[in-house]
């Protein structure tokens, strides 16, 4: 299970396709609907959240918005806890009316901090995967983050992320020297 904390607009179709269904099946976990997963790193960010049900709701309305800015259509219905959150790429209000029918969060849910060192191994992961599997999006990714900040390429985070100081997060297993892993200091 790879929960992205990078913007899904960095993804691949199979990586988002991917990361849509593996959230899905974080939130069966959260809701307690599946008894698989129940520990896994992926879901301590979520956890550690007052609602996290809302926190994976959010996570995935951002997952969702991009499928549909792509023309892909995802079900928006799968998500239990959708949020009334501005956390979309459209600047949507935080109090724009809901969807008929949409059990939206009273409260708005916070972002997620992600360290600068997470987003960097996530980066490197994904970039190794897309170059095997999707030049095209790797070139994409890379032109993107360059053009976003030229003298040091950062990737965008999720909609939902807060960017912050330090090295890759203490749930992380992606690699043994992932602890050391953090961003050049500019």
């Amino acid at each position: 299970m790879r929960i992205w904390s990078l913007h899904p607009g960095h993804l691949d179709r199979q990586g988002l396709v991917a990361c849509w269904r593996e959230t899905l099946l974080a939130q069966a976990v959260l809701s307690g609907r599946t008894k698989g997963y129940l520990n896994h790193p992926q879901l301590v960010r979520f956890r550690a959240q007052d609602d996290p049900l809302a926190a994976v709701g959010r996570y995935l309305q951002g997952v969702v918005e991009e499928a549909e800015a792509r023309g892909y259509r995802f079900d928006r219905s799968k998500i239990l806890r959708p949020s009334d959150d501005a956390s979309t790429d459209r600047g949507t209000s935080a109090h724009a009316a809901p969807e008929p029918g949409a059990n939206i969060v009273e409260n708005i849910v916070e972002n997620i901090d992600v360290t600068a060192g997470q987003l960097a191994l996530e980066w490197e992961h994904l970039s190794a995967k897309l170059e095997l599997r999707s030049p095209e999006k790797a070139r994409e990714n890379a032109l993107a983050a360059q053009q976003q900040t030229p003298a040091r390429p950062v990737p965008a985070p999720h909609p939902m992320m807060r960017v912050v100081p330090g090295g890759a997060e203490p749930w992380e297993r992606a690699s043994p020297e992932a602890e050391n892993l953090a961003p050049p200091a500019s």
